[in-house]
């Protein structure tokens, strides 16, 4: 069972989000926008952040940056959840450094796959 940061500004999709990581064994922490989310990472370092690029006050890719620019996060592994998929957006989450790619909307099989992935490759290192 791994802790799962969920930042992401839609209710009910956050919420949907929730019961399938919850279904899978997974503790989740929900924040509805980045402060929200920075400051439960300061309370309660995740496993793994679910982070949505559209998200009001700051975008996704600043809040990834702030992420990977602090030592205290920068190796926690991010899964990009968003409805973006354009060639752009994929090139710049990777050279952002995330470790997953998942565009909505998603199948909850394809979700806990990911999920399940990124946290065993983390394991290994």
């Amino acid at each position: 069972m791994a802790t799962i940061l969920v930042i992401e500004d839609d209710p009910s999709f956050l919420d949907l989000l929730r019961l399938h990581l919850l279904s899978a064994n997974h503790s989740v922490n929900a924040a509805e926008n980045p402060e929200q989310g920075l400051h439960s990472l300061l309370e309660n370092p995740p496993d793994l952040i679910l982070l949505d690029l559209d998200l009001p006050y700051l975008s996704g890719f600043e809040v990834l940056e702030a992420l990977r620019g602090d030592p205290a996060s920068h190796n926690i592994p991010v899964i990009i959840v968003t409805a973006r998929s354009d060639d752009e957006t994929h090139s710049r989450c990777k050279r952002t450094g995330v470790d997953g790619f998942l565009t909505k909307p998603l199948r909850s099989d394809r979700l806990i796959d990911v999920v399940g992935k990124v946290l065993a490759s983390r394991t290994q290192k």
